[in-house]
C-alpha cells in the first residue's frame, strides 16, 4: 500500500514533466528554443521535440508567405502633386534567429515593415512627375521600392516577395478641383464644338443658295433657249405654210385677229365698211345697203 502511495506521484510527476517537455512544430512553423529568453537552438523542420521544462520555453514563428496591408499614405511627386498612396506587401521570415533578436514578434515586424515600405515609396514616388505614376513606367518605380525595402527588411530577418500599390487617388480637395478644371474643359469643348457646327451649318446653307439660284438660273436659261427654239420652229412652220399657200395663211391670220378683237372683252372698235380688217367678210357696204 506504501508502495502505491509514491508510484501515482511519480507518474503524475513523469507525465507534467513529459507534457512540459515534449512540443511539436507543424509544417507552417518555425521554433526557437529559449532559455531564459537566450536563444539555444532554431528548428525549421517539422516534427516531434523536446526541450527542458520549466526552464526553456518555444516561440512559434510562421514561415509561410505574409500578407501585409499598409496604411495610406501621401505622396509628393516631383512636380508637387500631392497622390494618396495605398500599398501592400508580401513578406516571409527567413532567418528566425535575427527576426526573433531584431523585432521579436510579428506584431512588431508588420509595424516596422509599414513605417519602412512607406519611407520608401515617399522616396521613390517622390523623385517622379505624376504621370510617370499613372503610366507603364509605375512597374520600374515598383522595383525599385520592392529592392529597397528588401535592403532594410533583411535586417529584420524578412524577405520582401513583392510590393505593390492597390490605390493612388488624388486628395478630395484636388479630386474637387480637377473634376471642375475638367467639367470646364469640356464645356469649353462643346462650345467650340457648337461654333464650329454652326459655321459649318451656316457654309452649307448658303452653298446649298448657291447650287439652287444656279440650278435655277441654269434651267431658266435652258426654258428661255427652249423657247425661243419653238418660237423659231414654229415661225418656220408658219412662214413654210405662207409659202405653199399665202390666201390661206392670210386668211387663218385673219381669223386668230377676229377671235382676240371681237369675242369677249368689252373693248368697241370703230372701223369703216371697206376696211382692210374686214376684207374676208364680202362686201359688208353692198350687204348693209340692201
Amino acid at each position: 500500500m506504501k508502495a502505491n502511495k509514491f508510484i501515482l506521484p511519480i507518474i503524475v510527476g513523469i507525465f507534467v514533466i513529459s507534457f512540459f517537455s515534449i512540443f511539436i512544430v507543424k509544417e507552417v512553423n518555425q521554433a526557437i528554443v529559449l532559455q531564459f529568453g537566450d536563444p539555444k537552438r532554431i528548428i525549421l523542420k517539422p516534427g516531434l521535440n523536446f526541450k527542458i521544462p520549466f526552464i526553456q520555453n518555444v516561440v512559434f514563428l510562421d514561415k509561410r508567405i505574409l500578407n501585409l496591408d499598409t496604411p495610406p499614405e501621401e505622396v509628393i511627386a516631383s512636380d508637387q502633386k500631392r497622390l494618396i498612396v495605398d500599398a501592400f506587401a508580401r513578406f516571409q521570415i527567413v532567418d528566425p534567429l535575427k527576426f526573433y533578436i531584431s523585432v521579436g514578434n510579428e506584431r512588431v515586424a508588420r509595424s516596422r515593415l509599414s513605417t519602412v515600405i512607406n519611407s520608401r515609396i515617399r522616396n521613390v514616388l517622390g523623385q517622379q512627375e505624376l504621370q510617370t505614376l499613372l503610366s507603364k513606367d509605375r512597374t520600374k518605380q515598383m522595383t525599385l521600392i520592392q529592392e529597397g525595402v528588401n535592403t532594410e527588411a533583411e535586417n529584420f530577418g524578412i524577405k520582401i516577395v513583392d510590393v505593390r500599390i492597390k490605390r493612388a487617388d488624388l486628395p478630395q480637395a484636388n479630386s474637387e478641383a480637377i473634376y471642375r478644371r475638367m467639367q470646364t474643359e469640356r464645356e469649353r469643348e462643346a462650345k467650340e464644338f457648337r461654333a464650329r457646327g454652326a459655321e459649318m451649318a451656316v457654309t452649307i446653307t448658303s452653298t446649298a443658295d448657291k447650287e439652287v439660284t444656279v440650278i435655277l438660273a441654269d434651267a431658266e436659261k435652258q426654258s428661255e433657249i427652249m423657247k425661243g427654239e419653238g418660237d423659231g420652229l414654229r415661225n418656220k412652220i408658219f412662214a413654210d405654210a405662207f409659202g405653199k399657200d399665202p390666201d390661206f395663211f392670210a386668211f387663218y391670220r385673219a381669223m386668230q385677229a377676229y377671235e382676240k378683237a371681237l369675242i369677249g372683252g368689252d373693248t368697241s372698235l370703230i372701223l369703216s365698211p371697206d376696211s382692210e380688217f374686214f376684207k374676208f367678210f364680202g362686201n359688208i357696204k353692198h350687204k348693209s345697203s340692201q
